[in-house]
């Protein structure tokens, strides 16, 4: 807390600064841009460079900005101070208080929260800010130690201890709020959708195969990704990506792998760079001859958006794209009921993992 709270007094003693020397109140930010992304070969992740902006009181929106963001650094400190929390939402209601500085829409507010990331080189968690939604849902041989609100440890396992919707990673998940006890699997199985993820569960998929199941709810919170960088790191146990077949959800693995564009500021505390991606592919469209839905005018864009994407640069990726492109479609998890319930955990999968070495 000492520490959220020191950076936070900088920012407001650069802006009493520039005030009392007469210069005009200025903040530097870096670049937030797909240009700006490069990979840092210490941490194996794509963050953002050197590029910077600068926003300053000259104009009537740089002044805006700087007004919003004593307001919020004045926010998060009373909260911590009073040792209170706030999801996302209610901190755009709460501007509605701020007058002028009042934000227009919630997308505002979360912006300016990431970029006050980036100036204190604190987490948002550490500003006791929170998403609306939960993290993911967890099943599989893994035993965890989590505080709980009355400050007492309990042992938590992921199979023995919780029902069909699994244990729920809770926004928190840095060491002081859980502890990686133990596990017996051999891989981690992020599942992108949540019919998937219940299929794998009702035909016992985590206890054959030895897997720990996640299940994503489609672009994973941050807590789903640090938590499963943390498994990966503190238990050595590899990740694999399962998604549909589209451009949407193969942005859902490189936010896994290699950190989220939006995120890049803190991609070594959220990226997997060792994680796998086993499919739906394009090729598996083709060689399982799944059922397809056309690709969209957005599909296509984003595709070819992809091909210019830093974190999708390598052969396999690039190829993968370009069939898609060719074939024109889009495939989904679920389409493998095709051959039937159990298709997906007797054939499918333990044939991709075969090939991936896995198991």
């Amino acid at each position: 807390m000492e520490k959220v709270v020191s950076e936070l007094h900088k920012i407001a003693a650069k802006t009493y600064d520039d005030f009392t020397k007469s210069r005009v109140p200025s903040l530097e930010f870096i670049a937030r841009t797909k240009s700006n992304i490069e990979f840092d070969e210490f941490y194996h992740v794509w963050r953002y460079g050197k590029q910077a902006i600068e926003r300053s009181a000259k104009s009537l929106g740089g002044a805006l900005m700087l007004l919003r963001t004593l307001y919020m650094v004045d926010f998060i400190k009373q909260m911590l101070e009073q040792k209170k929390s706030s999801t996302l939402r209610e901190l755009y209601y709460i501007s509605e208080g701020w007058g002028k500085a009042k934000f227009s829409h919630q997308q505002e507010s979360d912006m300016l929260a990431e970029d006050l990331e980036i100036l204190t080189k604190c987490m948002r968690e550490e500003f006791k800010l929170r998403p609306e939604e939960n993290g993911a849902s967890v099943i599989g041989n893994l035993t965890v130690e989590e505080r709980t609100r009355s400050g007492e440890l309990r042992k938590i396992h992921c199979q023995n201890d919780v029902g069909d919707a699994g244990y729920q990673i809770p926004y928190q998940v840095d060491k002081d709020k859980i502890k990686l006890k133990s596990a017996d699997a051999d891989f981690i199985l992020a599942i992108e959708t949540g019919g998937m993820f219940d299929r794998l569960v009702e035909n016992g998929f985590d206890e054959k195969e030895r897997a720990i199941l996640v299940h994503l709810k489609g672009q994973p919170a941050r807590s789903t990704r640090r938590f499963i960088k943390r498994v990966n790191e503190e238990l050595s146990i590899p990740v694999i990506v399962f998604t549909d077949s589209d451009p949407w959800s193969y942005r859902i693995f490189a936010s896994i792998a290699y950190g989220a564009i939006k995120t890049a500021h803190i991609s070594q505390y959220l990226a997997t760079p060792s994680s796998q991606f086993l499919g739906v592919t394009p090729s598996d469209i083709v060689n399982y001859d799944l059922p397809t839905d056309k690709l969209t005018k957005e599909d296509i864009k984003a595709l070819d958006s992809e091909l210019n994407d830093p974190r999708f640069k390598d052969d396999f990726w690039k190829e993968e794209i370009k069939l898609q492109l060719e074939i024109g479609k889009k495939s989904e998890q679920q389409a493998l009921a095709k051959y039937g319930l159990n298709y997906v955990t007797k054939t499918y999968l333990p044939e991709k993992l075969s090939q991936m070495e896995i198991v």
